[in-house]
């Protein structure tokens, strides 16, 4: 097992986990800044309005994008399963 194999799993691994994470973070990301604006026009300060219509959109991207997100990490462990042989000799 040469160093440039371990780099590329691990390189494989963060490019995997950032792919499956991002819609999710982006989603709550936005929402989070569109609520932060409407609190600072109404200047509203409650901290648990943000809560709920955050949890709710990601909640929805789970729904929308779960089948794809599983099928990424599938395909990731798959590969890695395939690649035992030359991780173990």
């Amino acid at each position: 097992m040469s160093e440039s194999f371990v780099v590329s799993i691990g390189n494989q691994a963060i490019t995997t986990a950032l792919t499956v994470a991002a819609p999710v973070l982006i989603v709550s990301m936005v929402i989070g800044l569109i609520i932060s604006i409407f609190q600072a026009v109404t200047q509203i300060q409650e901290q648990t309005l943000t809560f709920v219509p955050k949890l709710l959109a990601i909640v929805v991207v789970f729904i929308i994008l779960g089948p794809w997100m599983l099928q990424t990490i599938i395909e990731f462990i798959q590969t890695m399963l395939n690649n035992i042989s030359y991780v173990v000799k």
